[in-house]
């Protein structure tokens, strides 16, 4: 392994303030004195640090819960750094193992294609698309061959792999470890060095892939990169992480109306969370915002603002301001402050028998007709059909223009 030569430099006021943006809302920052050089180095030099984001395109759509870590990109890419959008088109043919605890069934080549096909036009919501640079990590995996990956693989252990904890568990438990598994974190890492990266980021749940990026960087001679790691965002219902499979996401392909409703429907302690990691705001405007609604300013007033910001950036400003224009017109003011908390069990459940047992209908004959008379809401949208069921999660159920329930389904 080459030794390379390091070289200190002054850290100003300027790299201070870049540090105080880099590290907003993060869980980890890896390590932060090497990060704190790369910025010092990069304003003595001029030369723009390189910053790397990997999805693997596993689903056509993503949700805000994804942009969290775009969010930060963002900010670093305003700092005036190169980011890169790297599309998992290779390592989607694996499946990423992490968190898993059975073999994620890979998807194929065309399922692919369609998927990536919406990717960067969704995360170009979020991102400067004339300051991106978008790239394919086939590129350098399909040149990569047999002799290339016997050589890529034969600089990490099968020991330091299975320190990773979700392989130790499936191993403790009996559950299959497929060897192509391994490779996923192998060729990740392998990303950073096609990519000369000076940091990746990633979500709590990448810590492991992330690293080895780093350890491969060393491998192969370079400056190793940094690791960001962003937490997950908590969903709608305020207690798991936002997921499609719990119905506590909002998607950013939605409409305005139910975007800013949904965002509406968030818990007021759940708001500050997501200020930190959502908004564009700086944090001294969010202390500020967080000092007024201490001192008797009505928290609603801050979550409208931030259902504003976060539909504006999906669709528009018009169209921001049209959805809180409607919220108004439907609920003369939108959700009531004091509307009846329901906590319901058996999910899913029948929109019918939510209403009922949620008194909202005396019967669930009743709430049938109320649903063909378009005259229920869920979380804003009009229900049309009788055998919608919810899920777990939390919901804000309306009949009619005055009878509300905020009804929390397990």
């Amino acid at each position: 392994m080459n030794q390379l030569t390091v070289t200190t430099f002054p850290v100003t006021d300027g790299v201070g303030r870049a540090l105080e943006v880099s590290l907003r809302g993060v869980d980890e920052l890896l390590p932060r004195e090497d990060w704190v050089q790369k910025l010092a180095r990069s304003e003595a030099t001029g030369q723009p640090l390189r910053i790397k984001l990997g999805l693997d395109p596993t689903a056509p759509d993503i949700h805000i819960g994804h942009t969290v870590v775009l969010n930060k990109m963002r900010q670093l890419q305003d700092l005036g750094h190169q980011v890169i959008f790297l599309i998992g088109d290779f390592t989607t043919l694996i499946g990423d193992p992490s968190g898993r605890n059975s073999t994620r069934p890979p998807l194929t080549a065309e399922q692919i294609k369609v998927n990536a096909e919406t990717y960067y036009t969704q995360a170009a919501k979020v991102l400067d698309p004339a300051r991106t640079e978008i790239r394919y990590n086939s590129e350098w995996n399909d040149a990569l061959g047999t002799r290339g990956l016997i050589q890529l693989a034969a600089k990490y252990t099968v020991a330091r792999m299975m320190e990773r904890n979700d392989f130790h568990q499936r191993f403790a438990e009996g559950n299959s470890i497929s060897l192509h598994e391994f490779l996923y974190p192998l060729l990740q890492g392998y990303d950073s060095v096609a990519l000369k990266s000076d940091l990746e980021l990633g979500g709590t749940d990448q810590k492991f892939n992330l690293l080895m990026g780093r350890h491969l960087q060393q491998e192969y001679g370079q400056e190793p990169q940094c690791v960001l790691t962003m937490p997950l965002l908590v969903g709608l219902d305020g207690v798991d992480k936002m997921s499609k499979s719990k119905n506590n996401y909002i998607g950013i392909t939605e409409d305005a109306n139910t975007m800013f409703a949904k965002v509406l429907s968030i818990s007021d302690e759940l708001m500050w969370d997501w200020y930190t990691l959502l908004s564009f705001k700086s944090l001294a405007e969010i202390a500020q915002l967080k000092a007024e609604v201490a001192g008797g300013r009505n928290p609603k007033d801050a979550k409208v603002l931030l259902a504003k910001e976060i539909t504006a950036r999906f669709h528009s400003v018009a169209a921001a301001d049209a959805a809180e224009q409607d919220f108004q017109n439907r609920s003369k003011g939108g959700i009531p402050d004091d509307i009846p908390e329901v906590q319901l069990t058996g999910a899913p459940l029948g929109i019918g028998a939510v209403l009922k047992q949620s008194k909202l209908a005396p019967s669930t004959s009743e709430a049938n007709r109320l649903i063909d008379g378009g005259g229920v809401r869920v979380d804003a949208s009009v229900v049309s059909d009788k055998g919608l069921k919810l899920a777990a999660g939390s919901y804000v159920v309306q009949v009619g223009k005055r009878k509300f329930a905020r009804v929390t389904l397990s």
